[in-house]
C-alpha cells in the first residue's frame, strides 16, 4: 500500500484531503507544520507529498527543497498546493516551485477529481522510479558477480597456461640443440610440443596445435603431450611417424573428443645417416635451412597432405624421408606464428614468416628473442589472436 504525507497548516483541508485519499485506498499519515512534516518523511519515507505552499514558520518550497535534497526522499513525488495559478505571476511561482524539486501543482480551491488523478500519476512514476532503481540495482549485482567470475576465470586460465608451460622440455645443448618460443594468446590455447631422445641415435621432435581455444583445448593437449612422452599408444613403433599419428588418429576422434581436432608434425632424426623421417597430419610445413651438398644456402619444405588428427577413423600416413646436411636449423611452428592481421586487413602468412627464419638461419643468429621481438612488431597488439609456438632444432 502506497504511503501518502499530507503537509498543511490548515486542519479542515488535512481532514478533507486525508478522507479522500483513505477512501481510494492509500496510507495517509499527516503534518501541521512544514518541520513537523519533513520529520515525518524522514520517519515514514512516504511515496508521495502533498503540501500546502503559504505556512508559517517555513513554506512549501523550503519544506520542498528540504525533502528533494535527502537522498532517501529525492523520488518521493511532491505536490504543491497554490493558491497562486489565478494571478498574473503564477507562472514565475510555477517555475520557482519546479526549481525547488517540486513534481506537481494542484491549485486552490482543490478539485478532488483532479488531486485524485495528479496522486495517481505520481505514484505511477514513483513506483517507476523504485522499479529502475531496483532494475539498476540488479544490474549492478549481476555486473559484480560477472566481473568476479570473469577474473576467477582469467586467474584459471593464466594457472592452466602456467601448467602447460611447466610441461614443456627444457632447452638441450649437444649434438641437437633447441630453443623454443610459447607465447599464449588472449585465451588459453592448444600448442603444444616436445622432443628427446628415443635412444642415442633417435631424437624425436613434435609440435602440436589442437583447434578452437580455452580449456578444453589446452586439456587435449596435455593429454596428447602425456601420451607421446610416456609412449603408451598401444603396439606403435614410436621410431615411425607415420605409425604414431596412426595411433594417434584411432585414440583422438573427434566424436569422442568435443569435435576437437589437433594438427601435429612428427619427426625422428637420425644422426648416424643425418636424416629426419617425418610425417605431417595437417600441420604448417616445417622449415629445413642449411647449405647443400653443392655448397648453396637451401630452405626445404617439409609438408604432407594428410588430415589432421581426430578428422577420419582409420586412415594412413605417409611418412618422408630427408637429408640432413651438417650444420643444418630446422624450424617447427604452429599457424599463430604467422596467421596475425595486420592494419591493412591482410595477413602476414607462411611466406612472410618463411623468409624472416630464412634470414635468421643464413646468418647464423640463432637468438629466438630478437625473432619473438620481430613478430610483436609486426603485430601491433599487446595480445596474439592465437598461441604462437615455435621450435628451433639445430643439428651440429
Amino acid at each position: 500500500m502506497f504511503k501518502i504525507l499530507i503537509i498543511d497548516d490548515d486542519p479542515i483541508i488535512r481532514l478533507a484531503l486525508s478522507k479522500t485519499l483513505q477512501n481510494q485506498g492509500y496510507d495517509v499519515e499527516t503534518a501541521s507544520n512544514g518541520e513537523e512534516g519533513i520529520a515525518q518523511a524522514q520517519r515514514l519515507n512516504p511515496a508521495l507529498i502533498i503540501c500546502d505552499w503559504v505556512m508559517s514558520k517555513m513554506d512549501g518550497l523550503e519544506v520542498c527543497r528540504q525533502i528533494k535534497a535527502d537522498p532517501e526522499l529525492a523520488s518521493t513525488f511532491f505536490i504543491l498546493l497554490t493558491a497562486k495559478g489565478a494571478n498574473p505571476e503564477g507562472a514565475g511561482d510555477r517555475v520557482r516551485g519546479l526549481d525547488a524539486g517540486a513534481d506537481e501543482f494542484v491549485s486552490k480551491p482543490i478539485d478532488i477529481n483532479e488531486l485524485k488523478a495528479r496522486v495517481r500519476a505520481g505514484l505511477r512514476l514513483h513506483q517507476l522510479y523504485k522499479d529502475l532503481q531496483t532494475q539498476k540495482q540488479d544490474l549492478e549485482t549481476l555486473n559484480n558477480i560477472l566481473q568476479t567470475q570473469k577474473q576467477i576465470l582469467e586467474t584459471e586460465l593464466a594457472e592452466a597456461a602456467e601448467y602447460v608451460r611447466s610441461l614443456l622440455p627444457c632447452p638441450l645443448v649437444g649434438k641437437v640443440t633447441t630453443q623454443s618460443l610459447f607465447v599464449t594468446s588472449a585465451q588459453l590455447g592448444g600448442d603444444c610440443f616436445d622432443y628427446y631422445w628415443l635412444d642415442d641415435d633417435h631424437f624425436v621432435m613434435y609440435l602440436l596445435d589442437v583447434s578452437g581455444h580455452g580449456v578444453g583445448s589446452a586439456l587435449l593437449s596435455v593429454s596428447v603431450l602425456n601420451v607421446l612422452r610416456s609412449q603408451s599408444l598401444p603396439n606403435t613403433n614410436f621410431y615411425q611417424p607415420s605409425e604414431v599419428l596412426k595411433a594417434l588418429n584411432n585414440a583422438f576422434p573427434m566424436a569422442s573428443h568435443g569435435d576437437k581436432y589437433f594438427t601435429i608434425w612428427y619427426g625422428v632424426y637420425q644422426p648416424s645417416v643425418q636424416q629426419i623421417i617425418y610425417a605431417n597430419a595437417g600441420h604448417p610445413p616445417a622449415l629445413l635451412c642449411g647449405v647443400n651438398p653443392y655448397q648453396n644456402f637451401e630452405i626445404q619444405k617439409l609438408n604432407s597432405l594428410d588430415l589432421p588428427i581426430g578428422f577420419i577413423p582409420d586412415i594412413e600416413f605417409a611418412d618422408s624421408v630427408i637429408p640432413v646436411p651438417s650444420h643444418s636449423t630446422l624450424y617447427i611452428f604452429s599457424d599463430g606464428a604467422y596467421e596475425i592481421h595486420l592494419p591493412d586487413g591482410d595477413i602476414w602468412g607462411y611466406n612472410a614468416l618463411s623468409a624472416v627464419l630464412s634470414k635468421y638461419a643464413r646468418s647464423g643468429d640463432h637468438n629466438l628473442q630478437l625473432l619473438l621481438e620481430q613478430i610483436i612488431s609486426v603485430n601491433q597488439k599487446s595480445n596474439f589472436s592465437d598461441d604462437l609456438s615455435l621450435l628451433q632444432v639445430n643439428f651440429t
